[in-house]
């Protein structure tokens, strides 16, 4: 009977760990849209500070005139409890934040903008709807 009892407790302790995540860049966790700002100055603050502050970019890009965009997101989701009783579906929510900093043609920041909104994200059947 033990056995049987140490199966469910994996089993549920299983569950709920796969009901909990987060991707992207850890470094932006702690941030918001303040510290943010206290951290990284228009017009001063240069390329080799915010990469030793954040690490590399997911993604990279460039403008028409050939300045450089760096991207950084950090998404914090967790499982519903609707979702463990939906065999149809799984449906997380939770943070998205996202930094995006544009550099001037020395490698200066221009421009810097973080945002933090909340998203929902659904998989499966019910996200056909």
């Amino acid at each position: 009977m033990s056995n049987v009892k140490q199966f469910l407790a994996i089993i549920f302790i299983s569950i709920f760990m796969v009901g909990c995540g987060t991707s992207g860049n850890e470094s932006l966790r702690s941030e918001s849209e303040i510290s943010i700002d206290q951290k990284i100055t228009e017009g001063a603050t240069t390329l080799a500070e915010i990469k030793a502050m954040f690490g590399s970019p997911i993604k990279t890009t460039f403008t028409d005139g050939g300045l450089e965009i760096w991207t950084y997101e950090f998404d914090n989701v967790k499982m519903t409890a609707a979702s463990y009783l939906n065999p149809f579906g799984t449906t997380f929510t939770g943070t998205k934040k996202e930094l995006v900093v544009l550099f001037d043609e020395n490698e200066i920041v221009k421009r810097a903008r973080m945002s933090e909104s909340d998203v929902e994200e659904k998989y499966g059947l019910d996200s056909l709807q």
